[in-house]
């Protein structure tokens, strides 16, 4: 019996180290050499204090920013509390996890058409920390955040046409719009108030 488990615990311990150290190593090595930024969470900098990763949303508020989709992860974008509702557009209970208050937000600040608010605007994403709206969710606040900076609305609409990102290899997903980046040009631009 020694014989035979004198192989497999050595076997064992050497797929462990291998799978369970070289192997992570090594695909961390490769990825932190050839793509730094998104190894490292794809963080933003400013003045060189991260303010934000470019993957996870993050809440806006007042007039003067555009304002991304809710969190599900409660109040605030905290990844720690990750996390979808799992619920379809087919899903009867799905209009009981909309948002009234950004239905609202919607209709009374940005002129949205009651009944027609854009799903992005008061659903949260799957995982809760979506960055993203679609172009004409961010085409919505254009008035409203002009109002508010004291710009020309045709100016915003060039700012937010600048950062819509197509589909990914051209052919994945929706085109987008990291509210987070439009929102550091949108400071860069004209710094709130």
């Amino acid at each position: 019996m020694h014989r035979h488990l004198r192989p497999a615990v050595v076997l064992t311990l050497l797929l462990a180290l291998l799978t369970g150290l070289a192997y992570p190593a090594a695909v961390t090595g490769l990825a932190t050499v050839l793509f730094p930024a998104q190894a490292h969470g794809s963080l933003l900098l400013r003045d060189g204090q991260v303010i934000g990763s470019a993957l996870i949303g993050q809440a806006f508020s007042g007039p003067g920013y555009f304002h991304g989709r809710p969190s599900a992860a409660g109040t605030g974008y905290d990844a720690t509390a990750s996390g979808g509702r799992n619920k379809g557009p087919t899903d009867r209970k799905l209009a009981d996890t909309l948002l009234p208050a950004a239905i609202e937000a919607a209709v009374q600040q940005d002129g949205a058409v009651r009944g027609q608010v854009p799903s992005d605007l008061v659903t949260a994403s799957a995982s809760g920390l979506d960055p993203h709206l679609a172009p004409a969710s961010a085409y919505l606040q254009v008035a409203r955040v002009a109002r508010a900076r004291g710009l020309d609305s045709a100016q915003l609409r060039t700012l937010v046409e600048a950062h819509v990102e197509g589909r990914q290899f051209g052919l994945l997903g929706d085109p987008r719009v990291n509210i987070l980046l439009l929102n550091l040009a949108l400071d860069s631009l004209a710094p709130p108030a």
